[in-house]
């Protein structure tokens, strides 16, 4: 299993560690950093966001620049808050079960889970030490990105790519057990252990025919969604939906849009659809995986990206909007990487 693990690897690219796919690169980001003399030049890329959107910052700040209706309802909850505070709040906003939890502060899908029970609730609100928010389950069949970009001094955009989403899920055949079909499927090897772990209860469980077993909710390329180019469906269009939301919320200039929607052609109407996420200029271009691209091929969109980043954030550093100062962006980076450890090792030991 080791070996074909390796072989496996080694031959897709895509499995292959982010630093180990970067490392080539990062002369070219280095520059940048040079041209602008800062190693934050990025953060005037989307002005209304912390740190310009490219780590760590709060899902409520991008939900209260876009337009109403537009996101799934939420309510904040602190970890310090009385459990029958937070029932009482549930009540309040009539919110029905299931419903989605997911940290404010997150990334990855980390500590994302549908709850449906208040005794699930409960355990979950035990469990996280850090602010999260009850929303909305968004029950759109279809969960789709978008990456977007626009210059500041321009009106229309440009949309890069267009992706469907798939869970990570296996299907069962009657006869095997959860445990076996993992084994069996390639996009579970490279979690193997933490999905052992999640799902331990089940193990032994025989999944029968035809039925499919959801190993995460989270629809993120790193947690093994799969994603699936949607490219031949870019269109004037879409474009001019989303030049329609990014002069609305004024200064989201570039970055990825995750979105539920009923169909393709209801989100290119503007209509039927539900903003899950806007990730701003830490976004990955996540077509580079998508369709099937060399790892060359990759590599170029992924500095297509970097260069468009490089000139919104100048323009608007000429413009007035200044980068974060070193120590002030090596301790937001510090502070966090280290909520993000806790949250990863919290999903991989929280069954719920």
């Amino acid at each position: 299993m080791k070996w074909k693990n390796l072989l496996y690897s080694i031959s897709h690219w895509e499995t292959w560690p982010y630093m180990v796919k970067y490392i080539p690169l990062a002369p070219v980001w280095f520059w940048y950093c040079l041209r602008a003399r800062s190693l934050w030049f990025f953060t005037p890329s989307n002005p209304t966001i912390t740190f310009g959107g490219f780590e760590g910052e709060p899902k409520e700040e991008i939900y209260k620049q876009l337009p109403p209706g537009s996101f799934p309802y939420s309510i904040y909850i602190n970890p310090s808050m009385p459990f029958a505070e937070v029932e009482k709040l549930i009540r309040l906003h009539e919110l029905g079960y299931p419903f989605a939890v997911k940290p404010d502060v997150g990334m990855m899908g980390f500590m994302f889970r549908k709850i449906y029970s208040i005794d699930k609730l409960r355990e979950y609100h035990q469990k996280m030490p850090a602010r999260y928010i009850i929303q909305q389950l968004v029950t759109y069949p279809l969960e789709v990105s978008v990456f977007y970009y626009r210059f500041p001094n321009q009106k229309k955009g440009t949309i890069t790519g267009f992706l469907k989403k798939e869970f990570l899920e296996v299907t069962g055949d009657g006869r095997s057990s959860l445990l076996q079909l993992m084994l069996y499927y390639d996009r579970v090897r490279f979690r193997l252990e933490e999905m052992k772990m999640k799902h331990r209860e089940n193990l032994d469980k025989i999944i029968p025919e035809g039925e499919p077993y959801c190993l995460s909710y989270a629809l993120n390329l790193s947690r093994g969604g799969r994603l699936i180019s949607l490219a031949h469906e870019i269109d004037e269009r879409l474009v001019n939906m989303f030049d329609e939301l990014c002069n609305y919320t004024r200064f989201f200039y570039y970055g990825r849009y995750d979105i539920k929607c009923a169909s393709i052609a209801d989100l290119k109407a503007g209509r039927n659809f539900t903003i899950l996420e806007y990730n701003g200029s830490g976004a990955e271009p996540h077509h580079a995986y998508g369709n099937g691209n060399t790892l060359l091929q990759a590599y170029k969109i992924f500095l297509h990206h970097w260069k468009v980043l490089y000139q919104i954030s100048k323009y608007n550093k000429d413009s007035g909007i200044d980068y974060w100062k070193f120590r002030e962006g090596r301790q937001f980076l510090k502070n966090a990487k280290k909520h993000f450890k806790i949250l990863k090792q919290l999903d991989i030991d929280t069954e719920l």
